[in-house]
């Protein structure tokens, strides 16, 4: 199934692209004020009544990044209290997607164990959200996660920037690599509800179409943004709302978004 947020009208794509990189330099800018802030592994905090009264959320950040990109869109999905929202590090010297998968699979077991749900969300921005993936179709994760959002992840694999094959979860990452075919192998059964969001302008995806999730076996809705780039998709509101209403069960049919008055997309 496919959504979309793309605003409405014949705006010429140079214009789109041209706000995507505008839009990207504001927030790269901003991240990098951030970055600092998120480098430590965050405290986990102990369980609240309050909190807990739906499933968790745990956030997966990027190559070389950490859980400091997620600071408006941890924000506004515990922005009523009964969500416990979490950011997990995984190392930045990490040499193996699948590596990361394991650890990831204890961090759900802790989290799960710590608030007393079966079940919980998780939400990954680009590597991140492949890490999370092959979690749940490669490691048995479908039985601890309801829904995956994907940010900008390539599912498909990505041929940019071929100088960085020489680290090793760089080229699992390329469309050839072992991981992607463990990835496109059958998953029959499997449980987990998948939202992926990509962007005609996310300068990492190449093909453009790679943060796509086209699998047989799947439950998978892509939605498609735009004038939007790779390091805004955690942090443009539109993307935002439209996160919050994925893990709150409310993700309907393909609705234009007008744009509004900056000329961003916004949802319906």
């Amino acid at each position: 199934m496919g959504l979309s947020l793309v605003p409405s009208g014949p705006a010429p794509r140079s214009a789109g692209a041209l706000r995507a990189v505008v839009l990207e330099l504001v927030v790269l800018a901003g991240h990098l004020v951030l970055y600092p802030t998120g480098i430590t592994q965050e405290r986990t905090a102990p369980p609240g009544k309050d909190c807990d009264a739906r499933p968790p959320v745990l956030l997966l950040h990027g190559f070389g990044d950490n859980r400091s990109v997620f600071v408006l869109l941890r924000r506004a999905l515990g922005a009523d209290g009964r969500r416990r929202v979490e950011a997990y590090n995984y190392s930045p010297f990490t040499c193996d997607l699948r590596a990361a998968a394991r650890l990831l699979g204890r961090r759900v077991e802790e989290l799960c164990a710590r608030t007393g749900q079966e079940r919980l969300d998780l939400v990954g921005h680009s590597l991140g959200g492949l890490v999370a993936r092959y979690y749940v179709q490669r490691l048995g994760g479908d039985a601890r996660v309801r829904t995956l959002v994907t940010l900008g992840t390539p599912h498909s694999g990505t041929t940019v920037v071929p100088f960085m094959d020489a680290h090793p979860v760089v080229r699992q990452m390329r469309p050839d690599s072992e991981v992607m075919a463990e990835l496109a192998a059958p998953a029959p059964g499997c449980r987990t509800r998948f939202v992926a969001f990509w962007s005609e302008f996310d300068a990492l995806m190449a093909p453009v179409h790679a943060a796509r999730l086209e699998h047989p076996d799947l439950l998978v809705e892509n939605v498609q943004v735009t004038g939007i780039g790779h390091l805004a998709l955690p942090a443009h509101p539109a993307v935002i709302a439209a996160v919050r209403r994925a893990l709150d069960g409310l993700v309907q049919a393909v609705r234009e978004a007008p744009e509004d008055a900056s000329g961003a997309a916004s949802v319906a």
